[in-house]
């Protein structure tokens, strides 16, 4: 099913919005239905419902989300988050939570293979438009952004029905 660039958009949103490790791995729930359960991404899924993007991620997919957790969104200058999430900054919060969405199923043995076959890092690019960087710290996957900002895949592979969800320690700007 080819979905159109709104959907895409949506779906990298909730993405986003994803997971608490180990307990939702393999549970056959779609992205959103794992974020929703997840208590280490309440922020997310407040923004994924925000942006109206919730419908969207619940999509067949599949996608790749790089999910921050609450403490990375609390990290965040002050103010930001709650700025975000006025209604007349729906566009820009779109833009950001579809900057954790990649098109596709990604698991991270995918992304190390991308990174040492590009000399150590690899692009992937967002259901926003813009690209992410992967590279590696030894065994970590690390995830900057096109700020220079970098978030460390802290869970990885935890595989819905829809997609795969990463769970990072940072917010990714674009």
């Amino acid at each position: 099913m080819i979905l159109c660039r709104n959907a895409l958009f949506g779906a990298a949103a909730i993405l986003a919005a994803v997971v608490s490790a180990p307990a939702l791995a393999g549970s056959g729930k779609t992205i959103v239905d794992a974020a929703a359960a997840s208590p280490d991404h309440t922020t997310l899924v407040a923004a994924v419902t925000a942006a109206g993007l919730a419908d969207t991620l619940a999509a067949e997919g599949p996608f790749t989300v790089f999910a921050p957790v609450n403490e990375a969104f609390a990290a965040l200058p002050e103010g930001t988050v709650d700025t975000l999430l006025e209604p007349a900054n729906k566009d820009q919060l779109v833009a950001v939570l579809t900057y954790h969405v990649v098109p596709g199923r990604l698991e991270a043995a995918d992304l190390v293979e991308k990174a040492k076959a590009g000399g150590g890092t690899a692009t992937v690019e967002t259901v926003q438009g813009e690209n992410l960087t992967v590279s590696l710290d030894g065994d970590a996957v690390i995830v900057t952004d096109a700020k220079g900002g970098s978030a460390t895949v802290t869970v990885a592979d935890l595989g819905q029905a829809n997609g795969v969800i990463h769970v990072i320690d940072a917010v990714l700007l674009p």
